[in-house]
């Protein structure tokens, strides 16, 4: 099992977010704690899926995307992996998730315009395995993808640290 998130890895967290174009060696220099210590918290990070890519964060409406809908999808039972790989296939689905209740997959859908929403969504229709589809249009976000909140939670319930294991900063 991987080593929970304590209170430093959580100050680390937090500036990936904030300040994700900024060296190892500042963040260091902002906590106060030694480079090698940022870096073997990162690696940990990494090694247990908390932190799971680096990148930008695109804008598929700076794409030429700007509607957004949620497609839940109703499959035929046993073709449920098969459906899945077909999604993958899909420019338009960001993402895709088994559910539970009415349906079986929802996916997070773009499109150019209604028309190209429609276009993607008869797309879906057509896939071996798909019974139906339910789409919901998305009107305004109101609470935009974020991390912060809950690494800040997550930071304030953890424990102070485990300065035992960290290498000591050099004089």
């Amino acid at each position: 099992m991987a080593a929970p998130v304590d209170a430093l890895d959580a100050k680390i967290l937090r500036l990936l977010l904030e300040q994700p174009r900024t060296s190892v060696r500042e963040y260091a220099r902002i906590l106060g704690v030694a480079r090698g210590t940022v870096q073997a918290r990162l690696d940990r990070l990494e090694r247990d899926g908390v932190i799971t890519a680096y990148g930008p964060s695109l804008s598929p409406t700076a794409l030429g995307h700007p509607v957004l809908a949620f497609v839940h999808i109703e499959v035929t039972q046993g073709h449920l992996d098969e459906v899945g790989d077909a999604l993958a296939e899909v420019p338009e689905i960001m993402e895709a998730f088994s559910i539970t209740g009415a349906g079986d997959l929802m996916t997070r859908v773009v499109a150019r315009d209604n028309e190209h929403l429609e276009d993607v969504v008869q797309r879906l229709i057509q896939m071996p395995g798909v019974v139906r589809t339910r789409t919901e249009v998305a009107l305004r976000e109101r609470v935009h993808h974020r991390m912060l909140p809950l690494v800040d939670a997550v930071g304030r319930a953890a424990p102070a640290g485990r300065s035992a294991q960290e290498p000591r900063p050099r004089s």
